[in-house]
């Protein structure tokens, strides 16, 4: 048996019962990416806005969700219900947090970040997403927000051992997060005093403004996580990730923000908009109607796609914020084919 294989699924064995990632058929998973579709604006179904598109290590990449977004049975729902009724645990340690949280007023200065973090001593998972105003707190249950069904998102859940969530608190630390609601009990603090202070809205307050680590998941995958405070003061893809990782790179982003950044050619290695998504001939729609927040290595360079929670604008380049980078050509290739359209330089 190939070593990936067997460390797969030692992983399966292992986590049966331990906090993880949770794909569409139920299982614990090393990792999944859900692509949430837009709500087509000629259907009159009742599931419109609801439905993804899903993708695991087994996949072999995209797959028709099995579920809806707003049930407990999809990989988001699944994954997510294991928060609910932990808000007394003292065994596990949580995490949630939005610049534009389910409840209060968006935070336009502190990082341009969503996810969730919950890990008991054992492991946990990091789930990064582009949703806003979710998901709810701890103490309620799981739900779509109904603002969220119009326009596509995008979601990367990562299984990680307890150690890595040393190196996870202080990525939070860098990108600045406005954390809504949070646990870390005591013992959990002593290991992780960075993802503590990211849950009291501390930040970094020396240079450098920007950290690059690689992750390495249960399942003995590794991901390369980009998180940058609002100090660094350039655009993530443009000015970072593409130069890291030698390779032009297609984005894909909130093109209705203010001050969006055109497509940039002046750097060694270039960054371009995309402007179109195409899963099929008849699934396909505009970037203008997708908040997700993804980009893509060319051709030149395969392999690398990164999920992550940052625009491409004037403002973004002053806000913390990041992306997860994974060095796989399946992965590669499902996203690489959605890229139907994007900006030229000028």
């Amino acid at each position: 048996m190939p070593l990936w294989s067997f460390m797969v699924l030692l992983f399966h064995i292992s986590s049966s019962a331990a906090i993880s990632c949770y794909g569409d058929s139920g299982q614990a998973v090393d990792w999944f990416i859900v692509y949430k579709l837009p709500k087509v604006p000629w259907s009159k179904s009742p599931d419109e806005g609801m439905k993804y598109m899903y993708q695991d290590a087994q996949s072999g990449g995209w797959l028709p969700g099995k579920s809806l977004m707003n049930n407990t049975a999809s990989a988001v729902g699944r994954t997510l219900s294991q928060l609910y009724g932990s808000s007394k645990a003292k065994d596990v340690a949580y995490v949630l947090y939005n610049d534009q949280a389910p409840t209060g007023n968006a935070d336009a200065i502190r990082g341009h970040t969503k996810g969730v973090v919950l890990l008991d001593k054992t492991q946990g998972f990091w789930l990064v997403h582009s949703t806003p105003h979710f998901p709810l707190p701890v103490e309620q249950k799981y739900g779509w927000p109904h603002n969220a069904l119009h326009n596509g998102q995008s979601f990367l859940c990562v299984t990680y051992p307890y150690s890595q969530f040393k190196d996870i608190g202080t990525q939070l630390l860098y990108n600045t997060i406005t954390a809504y609601n949070s646990s870390i009990p005591d013992d959990f603090s002593q290991d992780l005093p960075d993802l503590k202070a990211a849950s009291q809205k501390k930040y970094v307050s020396k240079p450098p403004w920007n950290r690059q680590v690689t992750l390495t998941s249960a399942g003995g995958k590794n991901f390369t996580s980009f998180s940058k405070n609002m100090r660094f003061g350039d655009d993530l893809y443009s000015g970072w990730v593409s130069q890291v990782l030698k390779s032009d790179v297609y984005v894909q982003f909130w093109l209705n923000s203010h001050g969006t950044l055109l497509s940039n050619c002046s750097l060694d290695y270039h960054t371009y908009d995309i402007r179109a998504i195409r899963f099929t001939s008849t699934l396909n729609f505009s970037s203008h109607i997708d908040h997700s927040k993804w980009c893509v290595t060319g051709p030149e360079v395969p392999g690398w796609t990164c999920i992550g929670d940052m625009n491409r604008n004037l403002q973004e380049e002053h806000r913390g914020g990041g992306t997860v980078c994974v060095m796989d050509p399946v992965v590669w290739k499902s996203f690489y084919s959605l890229v139907s359209n994007y900006s030229i330089c000028a």
